[in-house]
């Protein structure tokens, strides 16, 4: 599925006073002019070095506290 299906769904989802805030979000980002740039020799590095240190798992905020010896109220 599309990003673009994927939002329409979320939209249809949405409760009716909550798609101004959704209209005028769209509203300003369509308005905005965002340049893309290819990417250089030090991102492709970095995107090849990130690739290759990420296993495409994740670790939980409390597995994380728990490793490390913290609490919630530590943050």
């Amino acid at each position: 599925m599309s990003e673009r299906e994927q939002l329409k769904q979320v939209i249809d989802r949405l409760p009716e006073y909550k798609l101004a805030y959704v209209a005028n979000l769209l509203l300003c980002l369509e308005k905005t002019e965002i340049e893309e740039v290819e990417p250089d020799e030090w991102d492709l590095k970095m995107i090849a070095e990130a690739k290759a240190g990420n296993d495409g798992s994740a670790v939980s905020l409390e597995d994380l506290l728990e490793k490390e010896g913290l609490t919630y109220a530590d943050l």
